[in-house]
C-alpha cells in the first residue's frame, strides 16, 4: 500500500519487549489518531535489535514471535505498522505484516538489503546512515527506485561528530527532499551518544523536543520518536525515548509549528518581490 500523504508520526517502543508494552503504547496512538485525522501515525517496534553495544544486550522477542505481536496490534488497534529488517530473507516475511520496511542506519548502503525491501512492494524507509551525507541519500534512492519501490522514506537521524556523539545538520532536510523521498526526522536517535555508556548508548533526551520543533519548522514531512510507558526501564533506547505521557503534547506542539509554518511559506509564494536599482552613496 502507498502510505497516505499526511503528517506523519512513526513511534512506539524501540524493541518489542511485550505484547502488554506495545498494546499500552498503541492504545495510546489508536486515540490520538481520532483526535488528529489529518495526522498518519504509524507503530514502530523492532523484533530484533541486531547491532546493540553488547553481546550481552536485550535484542527482542525474535521474527517469529515479534511479527505475531506486530499483526495484533495492527487488527486490534487499527494502525499501520512498520519494523527492521536485517537481512534480505527477512524482507518477503516482514512485509506480509507490516506497512513499511525500515532499514536501519548502519545498513544504509546495503544493496542487496535494499533491493530485497524494495522487490516486496513495500513502502521502505531507510534511516541515513550516521557516516554518510545527506547528498549520498540519492544513492539509497536511486538503488529502490531501480529495484521498484514507489515509496520511498528517508529518515535523518544525526551524522557522527567525534566519539559518541551525534549532529544534526538541518539542510540535510531539504536536500534529501530534493532526492523526491519523503523526509522523516528521527528526534530520539539524534539525540543519542552511542557506545557512550560502554555496553550500551547513552542519551540527551533533553534535546528531543527542542531539536523536533526545529525540524518541523524547516520543514519534514514527518517525525520518528521512541516512545515508552517508562523510558528508565526500556530494555533498549530508554536513554533517548520520549515518555509516553508526553506524546500528546508533542504532537499537538509539532502541528502548530508546521501550521505557522506553512502559512508563511504559501504568503511568502504570493509575494512580489520588486527589482530597485541598487542605492547611491551620499559620500
Amino acid at each position: 500500500m502507498t502510505i497516505p500523504n499526511n503528517f506523519i508520526l512513526i513511534t512506539g517502543p524501540c524493541s518489542i519487549e511485550s505484547y502488554d508494552i506495545c498494546a499500552t503504547v498503541a492504545d495510546k496512538l489508536a486515540f490520538l489518531q481520532q483526535q488528529h485525522p489529518e495526522v498518519t501515525i504509524i507503530f514502530k517496534s523492532s523484533f530484533d535489535k541486531a547491532n546493540r553495544s553488547s553481546i550481552n544486550s536485550f535484542r527482542g522477542v525474535g521474527l517469529e514471535k515479534g511479527l505475531e505481536i506486530l499483526a495484533t496490534i495492527k487488527k486490534e488497534f487499527n494502525l499501520l505498522a512498520v519494523t527492521d529488517i536485517h537481512e534480505p530473507s527477512q524482507a518477503k516475511p516482514v512485509a506480509e505484516v507490516v506497512d513499511i520496511l525500515q532499514i536501519p542506519a548502519f545498513l544504509c548502503r546495503q544493496t542487496d538489503l535494499l533491493v530485497g525491501a524494495a522487490e516486496t512492494g513495500c513502502a521502505v524507509n531507510v534511516k541515513k546512515g550516521q557516516f554518510i551525507s545527506p547528498w549520498q541519500t540519492q544513492n539509497i534512492v536511486d538503488k529502490l527506485e531501480a529495484s521498484g519501490c514507489q515509496d520511498i522514506f528517508l529518515t535523518e537521524r544525526g551524522s557522527s561528530f567525534g566519539y559518541h556523539n551525534l549532529v544534526v545538520d538541518f539542510r540535510s532536510l531539504p536536500v534529501m527532499a530534493a532526492t523526491g523521498a519523503r523526509v522523516i526526522y528521527d528526534a530520539g536517535h539524534s539525540v543519542q551518544l552511542p557506545g557512550a555508556m560502554g555496553t550500551q548508548s547513552g542519551g540527551q533526551a533533553e534535546f528531543i523536543q527542542p531539536l523536533a520543533r526545529a525540524a518541523v519548522a524547516v520543514g519534514c514531512n514527518g517525525v520518528f520518536i521512541e516512545a515508552h510507558p517508562n523510558p528508565t526501564e526500556a530494555k533498549s533506547d530508554g536513554a533517548n525515548s520520549l515518555p509516553l505521557a508526553e506524546l500528546s503534547g508533542f504532537l499537538e506542539t509539532l502541528l502548530r509549528i508546521r501550521e505557522v509554518t506553512n502559512s508563511c511559506v504559501e504568503t511568502q509564494k504570493n509575494v512580489v518581490v520588486e527589482e530597485k536599482p541598487l542605492a547611491t552613496s551620499s559620500y
